[in-house]
This record gives C-alpha cells, sequence and structure tokens, in this order.
C-alpha cells in the first residue's frame, strides 16, 4: 500500500480526476482519495514515480505521505 499527499484539490471532480489517473497506472488494484486530508491510498505493485507523474498529468501535486 501506498499513501500520498496530494495539493491542489477542492471539489469532488478533483477527486474523481485523482482516481480516474491512479487508477488507470498499470499494477493499481484500487485508488481512495480523501478530500479533507489531500491525501490517496493506492494498492498493487506501482512504482512511486509513476503514481506521482500519473497524479501530475491532471494538475495535481502528490509527494509521499509523511507518516
Amino acid at each position: 500500500m501506498t499513501d500520498l499527499k496530494i495539493e491542489g484539490m477542492s471539489c469532488g471532480h478533483c477527486v474523481a480526476a485523482v482516481e480516474k489517473a491512479l487508477r488507470g497506472v498499470e499494477g493499481v488494484e484500487a485508488a481512495s482519495v480523501n478530500l479533507d486530508e489531500g491525501t490517496a491510498t493506492v494498492q498493487g505493485n506501482v512504482d512511486l514515480t509513476t503514481l506521482m507523474a500519473a497524479v501530475a498529468e491532471e494538475g495535481y501535486t502528490a509527494t509521499p505521505k509523511e507518516s
């Protein structure tokens, strides 16, 4: 499981765009985004850089979430 901090989201459409981008990455089994916390949780065997690039393509910034 990979946790990301997502910056730039402000509405439900933003959440849907980020979830769609993450779910479109090969190897992702599931992805959920929390607007209030500004986070995303991704399940699957995927490179962190690939996930961050997919989010960036939608206009948002993803960084590894610190515990």
